[in-house]
C-alpha cells in the first residue's frame, strides 16, 4: 500500500492556521494594533472601511523593520519576541507566536510599507493569499504602514459567516477600546468610512476613560489602589448606584494585557454584594500587575485567557481592596452611617462632672382627696345607671316594633345576577392567570406585551408607517462616540421608523421628533436598549435593522414586571397575545405563556 501522509503546502497550512487567529476583522485589528504597540509607537492610527471587509489599515511611528525583517515577519513562527521556551514565562510584549501576519496574509491582500529611523529608504512588500507578489525599496516615513484588503476573499464560506457591518464594527471598536485603555500614555485614532470616531491624545487613565466613554462617567468613578507582595491593583470601579443590567464595561488588564476571567469577575461582584440589585453588574476598569512567571498566557489562541498560579490569593485581595475603597469613598454604608450630630456632647460640657438630679416628694399629697366629700350613694347610683334602665316599659314597647329582614338579605347575597366574575387574575404583579378548556394558562405580562408591541410596530413601520410627533424642544441624549457610530449606521432606518435626530461629534444626540407611539420619557430607555441590541449577535441582526428597531421599541415600551394591571388591561393582553402570528415567544425568544392541564392538577391532588 502506498504512503498517504504528506506535508501540506505552506499556503494551505497558513489558511488553516488563520482559522484560529483570524476569526473576523476585529481579530486582524487586534494583531496589527498590538504589533504597533510592541514596535514602541507613540501615535497609532486605525482606518477601516465597510467594517473591515474592504480595508483595515494601521499606521504607526514605531521602530519599523529592515528589508529582511519585513519579509521574515510573514513567515510562520518567525518572531523577535522569544528565543527559548523559558521566555514564554517572562513575557513583556503582546504578540510572540509569529503566526499572526502569516495567517492574515493567507486570507487577504496585504501591503506593508516600513522604514527604520537610521535608514534613508524603506521597503514595500505585497502579498496576496500567502503568495509574495513583490518587494521593492520605497520612500516612506519612519514606522510601519500596513493595509489589509478584501479579507477572506479566497475563503467565501468564512466571509459569508461574518455578521452585519454594524456588529462587525462594534467588535472592532471593542478591540480598539481595550488597547486604548491598556496604553493611555499612547495616542490612538479610529476612522471608519472616512468618519473619525476617536481621536485620543496621550493622557492619564481617568482622562482616557472620559474620552472613550464620555464625560458622564467622570462622576461615577471610584479609584482603586492597593499594593502587596504578590499583586498590585489600580484602576477604577463605578459607584453602586450606576450598576447596569447589561454587561459591557467590565475590563481586566494583567501586565498590560486585556484578559477575561470569570473567577476574578466573581470577586468584584462579591465586593458589591448587598449594594446593587440582583441581576445588575458594576462597571470596572482594573489593572493588575503580577510577576510574569506566575501566569501562563499561552493557553488560548486569542491570548485573552490566562492561568494564575495563586488564584485564591488574588481573589481574596481583589475583593477586599474593592470593599475597602467602596467604604472609604462612602459608596458602602459604615457603622456610624445614621449618626445624628445633634446628639454629640457640646464642647463646653465635655469636661464637666455629672450631677445626680434632686428629687422632692410631697408627703401630704392624697390623690383621693377630691372625692372624699362625694356621697357613696350617689356614686353607686351613677354606676348602676350604666347597666340598668329604669324605664323597662318603654324598652319593651320598642322591641315590639322591630322588623327582621333576614330572608330578603339572604336572597340578595345569592342572587346570580349580582355575582362579579373575572376572566383573569394577576399573580404577584408578574403573571396573568386565566382558565382555559384544558386547564390554566399563565402569561408573562412583560414577554407577552413585548410580542404584541413588536408585531404592531413592525407592521406599522413596514406597511402604514408609525407617524412622528415633533418635540417642542429637542431631547438631548448623551451617548459614547462608539455608540454614536452604531446609531449613525442605521440612521436611515431610524428615520423610516419615525425618529429624526442630529448627532454631534461629542456623542450628543438631539431628537427633534419621535414615533407617535413612544413617550418622551421612554426615549432614553429606547436608545439604551437599541444600542445593546445592536451590540449583540442576534441571529436576525444581519437581515434587517428595522426588525432590531421594532424589537428595541417593544422592549422599552412594554409593561414591566411589578406593574399592577386592571382586569380590563389583563384581558386586553390575553386577547391580543393569541391574535399574534407568533404568540408562543417574545421577540427575544422568551416564552410568553405556559399551560397547566386539568389532568396534571387532578393527579397532584390524587397522589
Amino acid at each position: 500500500m502506498s504512503d498517504i501522509i504528506q506535508l501540506l503546502p505552506d499556503h494551505v497550512a497558513n489558511q488553516i492556521a488563520a482559522g484560529e487567529v483570524v476569526q473576523r476583522p476585529a481579530s486582524v485589528v487586534k494583531e496589527l494594533l498590538e504589533n504597533a504597540v510592541d514596535a514602541k509607537a507613540k501615535v497609532i492610527s486605525l482606518v477601516i472601511k465597510e467594517a473591515g471587509r474592504m480595508l483595515i489599515q494601521v499606521i504607526d511611528d514605531g521602530l519599523g523593520m529592515s528589508q529582511t525583517d519585513c519579509r521574515m515577519a510573514f513567515e510562520r513562527h518567525a518572531t523577535s519576541k522569544i528565543r527559548t521556551a523559558d521566555d514564554l514565562f517572562n513575557l513583556h510584549s503582546n504578540g510572540f507566536r509569529g503566526e499572526a501576519l502569516a495567517s492574515i496574509a493567507a486570507v487577504a491582500h496585504v501591503s506593508i510599507k516600513t522604514k527604520q529611523d537610521n535608514q534613508e529608504i524603506g521597503s514595500q512588500l505585497v502579498i496576496h493569499g500567502g503568495h509574495v507578489q513583490s518587494q521593492e525599496p520605497i520612500y516612506t516615513q519612519k514606522g510601519t504602514n500596513i493595509e489589509v484588503k478584501n479579507l477572506f476573499y479566497n475563503i467565501p464560506a468564512r466571509r459569508n459567516f461574518l455578521k452585519s457591518n454594524t456588529i462587525e464594527t462594534r467588535h472592532i471598536i471593542d478591540v480598539f477600546q481595550r488597547i486604548a485603555l491598556t496604553y493611555p500614555h499612547l495616542s490612538f485614532s479610529l476612522t471608519h468610512n472616512d468618519q473619525e470616531i476617536y481621536n485620543l491624545k496621550s493622557a492619564n487613565l481617568k482622562k482616557r476613560l472620559v474620552h472613550v466613554f464620555g464625560k458622564q462617567i467622570d462622576e461615577k468613578l471610584i479609584p482603586i489602589n492597593e499594593s502587596t507582595e504578590i499583586i498590585k491593583i489600580s484602576g477604577f470601579v463605578t459607584k453602586p448606584s450606576y450598576a447596569k443590567k447589561k454587561r459591557g464595561e467590565q475590563f481586566f488588564f494583567v501586565n498590560d494585557r486585556y484578559i477575561k476571567s470569570q473567577y476574578l469577575d466573581h470577586a468584584v461582584h462579591l465586593a458589591f454584594e448587598n449594594l446593587i440589585p440582583s441581576g445588575e453588574h458594576p462597571s470596572y476598569f482594573l489593572y493588575l500587575e503580577v510577576p510574569p512567571q506566575s501566569i501562563d498566557i499561552n493557553i488560548h489562541p486569542t491570548k485573552t485567557e490566562i492561568k494564575f498560579d495563586n488564584e485564591k490569593d488574588l481573589y481574596a485581595i481583589l475583593r477586599a481592596t474593592i470593599k475597602h475603597s467602596l467604604g472609604q469613598y462612602n459608596a458602602a454604608p459604615i457603622l456610624d452611617f445614621n449618626r445624628d450630630s445633634n446628639l454629640d456632647t457640646p464642647y463646653h460640657y465635655q469636661n464637666k462632672s455629672i450631677k445626680a438630679p434632686s428629687i422632692q416628694v410631697d408627703r401630704n399629697f392624697n390623690p383621693f382627696s377630691n372625692q372624699t366629700n362625694v356621697p357613696s350613694k350617689k356614686i353607686s347610683s351613677d354606676w348602676e345607671s350604666l347597666y340598668i334602665d329604669t324605664k323597662r316599659e318603654k324598652e319593651q314597647e320598642r322591641i315590639k316594633h322591630i322588623e327582621f329582614e333576614y330572608e330578603n338579605v339572604t336572597q340578595h347575597l345569592f342572587d346570580k345576577k349580582e355575582q362579579v366574575y373575572f376572566k383573569t387574575y394577576q399573580l404577584h404583579e408578574k403573571y396573568i392567570v386565566s382558565a382555559i378548556q384544558s386547564g390554566l394558562v399563565l402569561i408573562d405580562q412583560n414577554a407577552a406585551h413585548q410580542r404584541i408591541l413588536y408585531e404592531d410596530f413592525l407592521a406599522k413601520i413596514t406597511i402604514d408607517g408609525l407617524g412622528s410627533q415633533s418635540l417642542l424642544f429637542p431631547k438631548l441624549i448623551q451617548i459614547t462616540a462608539a455608540d454614536s457610530a452604531l446609531i449613525q449606521e442605521i440612521q436611515s432606518d431610524l428615520e423610516s421608523s419615525g425618529f429624526h435626530f442630529t448627532l454631534k461629534k461629542d456623542g450628543k444626540l438631539f431628537a427633534d421628533s419621535i414615533p407617535a407611539h413612544i413617550k418622551v420619557e421612554q426615549l432614553g430607555d429606547f436608545v439604551d436598549q437599541l444600542i445593546n441590541d445592536l451590540k449583540s449577535d442576534h441571529p436576525n441582526s444581519n437581515i434587517s435593522q428595522i426588525d432590531t428597531i421594532a424589537k428595541s421599541m417593544a422592549k422599552s415600551c412594554s409593561i414591566k414586571k411589578g406593574i399592577k394591571l386592571s382586569n380590563k388591561e389583563q384581558e386586553d393582553i390575553l386577547n391580543k397575545l393569541f391574535l399574534c402570528k407568533e404568540p408562543n415567544y417574545s421577540p427575544f425568544g422568551k416564552k410568553t405563556y405556559i399551560t397547566i392541564s386539568t389532568t396534571f392538577v387532578e393527579e397532584e391532588f390524587d397522589s
